[in-house]
Order: C-alpha cells, then structure tokens, then sequence
C-alpha cells in the first residue's frame, strides 16, 4: 500500500484493549509458594515500589498510600519484601 493511502493513527480501530471494568482477575492466591507477605504500616513511607513490582497486582492502594495486599492475588513470590526499602513487608509462614 503506498504511503498515501494509509490510514492515520487516529483512524485505526482499537486492538488489544483491555478495559478495568471488563478484564478478569482470576483468583491466583491458592498458587502461594507457602509463604506470604505481611505488612508493617509503621515502617512504611508510601514509596510503591512493592505496587510497581508486584507482577500479580495483589498491592492494594489506598488512594496514593499503600493499603495492603491482596492474599487471594499473591503468589508469595516475595518481590515486594525484597524491595522495600524499610523492611516494612516480611514473608512468613502460611
């Protein structure tokens, strides 16, 4: 197709869109690896950085400040204790 008779970006239809309200969160606690993550809002200082890493999304957010995790999500994968910076999330036993 020669470059003039390409559709601009705008005119392209929508693919590979998956809508919040739509997409399935299927319940992949069950999975945990025996351990889990438990949290210690004390020590926290709201950095994310367990929501940005956490590949389940089993962070919780409470507006912009953390607001737990998720145990039916998490795997216990224990990405989120190895990176806070305060110690504020500990693994421990189920």
């Amino acid at each position: 197709m020669p470059p003039s008779e390409l559709l601009s970006w705008q005119q392209l239809p929508l693919g590979g869109v998956v809508e919040p309200d739509i997409a399935l969160r299927p319940l992949t606690g069950s999975y945990r690896t025996g351990l889990k993550p438990e949290a210690d809002v004390e020590k926290c200082v709201d950095c994310l950085l367990c929501w940005v890493y956490c590949p389940d999304s089993a962070v919780q957010l409470d507006g912009t400040s953390f607001g737990g995790i998720d145990l039916e999500h998490c795997k216990g994968c224990e990405i989120c204790a190895e990176v806070c910076p305060t110690g504020a999330i500990e693994m421990v036993a189920e």
